[in-house]
């Protein structure tokens, strides 16, 4: 029989406007041991994105990483861009499962419980102002079976005005807390034995530096 490899964790990227972030938690039944990271931007994003995941994950083989999570955006455009193409790189180079969903999304479970709006199939939209460029938003629906659940009924995109239907809330970005739930989404997705791959995987780009 095989030993298990006991070192095996889930990998989390994330960035939001101002920062980016990892986050790692081993996925063996004994211990569910955490790592959390996060830094400001710099001028030298590129080379630094790399640098830093390396010195966060000093002691550990990215070839015990047993499947990756990365968000989409919409954030800051350059860092959304080298966030999925390192953590697709990552997932082609050691062949392993990459899991991605939009910064939006990631909040929505956060947001519902915040405002008290827990009930069966509540609908509601995640907004962001833009100065003179309208609205960011994505449409979520909340299902609440065994364990609370987020749908993302509309990813996020641009509108001149703000959706009339269902109730709305602003955008509230914690990158502690959205790298978590990046981790709770591929664990979810590694018990239930689903396969992803990095190919499908593209960044949100509502808005880019031309247009």
């Amino acid at each position: 029989m095989l030993k298990k490899n006991t070192n095996e964790f889930i990998l989390a990227i994330h960035s939001t406007n101002d920062h980016f972030g990892f986050a790692y938690r081993r996925i063996n039944r004994v211990q569910k041991k955490e790592g959390l990271f996060k830094k400001k931007f710099d001028k030298n994003l590129t080379n630094n994105l790399v640098y830093d995941l390396k010195q966060f994950l000093p002691y550990k083989s990215f070839s015990s990483i047993q499947r990756i999570s990365v968000s989409l955006g919409p954030a800051n455009f350059n860092a959304s861009r080298l966030i999925v193409v390192l953590a697709r790189t990552i997932s082609q180079q050691i062949n392993c499962s990459l899991d991605s969903c939009s910064s939006f999304k990631l909040m929505a479970k956060r947001i519902a419980i915040q405002n008290n709006i827990i009930q069966h199939n509540h609908v509601f939209w995640i907004t962001k102002k833009l100065k003179e460029r309208g609205y960011l938003c994505g449409k979520y629906k909340i299902i609440c079976n065994e364990e609370i659940r987020i749908e993302e009924m509309i990813k996020p995109n641009l509108y001149k005005e703000l959706p009339r239907d269902n109730i709305s809330f602003l955008v509230d970005e914690n990158i502690y807390d959205d790298l978590k739930e990046l981790l709770n989404y591929s664990e979810f997705n590694h018990i239930k034995s689903v396969q992803s791959n990095w190919k499908d995987v593209l960044p949100i780009y509502p808005l880019s530096p031309t247009n």
